[in-house]
């Protein structure tokens, strides 16, 4: 058991290999953590700075009209 909500049982194990099976309410999420760390690393890329545009107005040509 984790806490009071979530309980991890092996459902099987063969070999040097082991499943579990994990019983969680659905409102925590459970990840491999591998898969946890690319959530976590495409987040922080989501929340970076986008670069500035420059200020400079004669870097970008006028608009056609």
């Amino acid at each position: 058991m984790i806490g009071d909500d979530v309980e991890i049982t092996i459902v099987d194990i063969r070999g040097d290999k082991v499943r579990l099976g994990i019983n969680a309410p659905r409102h925590i999420q459970v990840h491999r953590k591998e898969v946890y760390d690319a959530i976590k690393c495409e987040n922080q890329q989501a929340s970076s700075p986008v670069p500035s545009i420059p200020s400079d107005s004669s870097v970008i040509p006028p608009i056609a009209s």
